[in-house]
């Protein structure tokens, strides 16, 4: 008995490929990359490399606290450079503990810096310290204006070599600030090797935990912009100020307020 069952078309491969190429400029992800056989084209293996190799580069790379310190000189606020107890770089990456802790001399230098009661401000490298070095400068820039009409007080800034966010707590306890925000690279990803985060926290103390602070991510011109994460930021600043408390129990309702008329 003959099978009559009619042969299946051949997928027209250039209407496949003109989808493709409409959706890929909507997203930083990888899709509907060309192939050859079973194997991706030249091009797309080679961009995915390199995007890989950005990405180890970002981890393995040091702060320039120089740079950064001139940088910073731009705002009306002072800025010193600590180091966690992490040595170096290699250090960090292995025992992140040691990058979550202060070096005696970082301490012993903001204890003598007191500010009971303010807003400290930590600038760290994470795990990518292109983040901080590229965007932690249009952020504040953005956003000190926001906290001066808050009518916040600031603690001198902080410029922290190989620190975790958890470090941004110890600076605060030295400081004696009220609240702390540490401005961090995130880890690298394939699309975005310099992507910065904000983590806000109320009374940071020896204990305080993830579910303890407020996290604004993606900070950098393909993501979230300075202008609208130093919005968010400060927001959610001033109601952790009104409500004395941060992280879970906290809840980011920026998404909800009116668009600026």
């Amino acid at each position: 008995m003959s099978n009559n069952t009619p042969p299946a078309k051949p997928a027209d491969t250039s209407a496949v490929s003109e989808m493709w190429a409409a959706l890929r400029p909507l997203t930083a992800a990888r899709i509907g990359l060309p192939r050859t056989g079973a194997s991706l084209t030249t091009a797309a293996l080679l961009d995915f490399r390199l995007a890989h190799a950005r990405a180890r580069d970002a981890v393995g790379a040091a702060l320039d606290s120089e740079a950064l310190l001139t940088a910073l000189a731009a705002l009306p606020q002072p800025a010193l450079v600590c180091r966690s107890a992490a040595t170096d770089r290699r250090t960090y990456l292995m025992r992140p503990d040691l990058g979550r802790q202060l070096d005696d001399a970082s301490r012993v230098r903001l204890q003598s810096s007191p500010a009971p009661g303010a807003l400290a401000i930590v600038l760290a490298d994470g795990l990518s310290a292109q983040a901080t070095q590229t965007h932690a400068l249009p952020l504040l820039q953005a956003l000190l204006p926001l906290l001066a009409a808050q009518g916040w007080t600031l603690a001198p800034m902080v410029v922290l070599h190989n620190g975790r966010v958890a470090a941004g707590d110890a600076a605060a306890r030295a400081l004696q600030a009220s609240a702390v925000l540490v401005l961090i690279g995130e880890r690298p990803g394939l699309s975005s090797p310099d992507s910065l985060g904000a983590y806000l926290t109320w009374a940071p103390g020896p204990a305080s935990s993830d579910a303890d602070r407020n996290c604004v991510s993606n900070i950098r011109p393909q993501g979230l912009a300075p202008e609208m994460a130093a919005k968010k930021i400060a927001w959610l600043l001033d109601q952790m100020r009104r409500q004395q408390r941060s992280g879970v129990a906290l809840k980011d309702l920026t998404g909800q307020l009116p668009a600026p008329g």
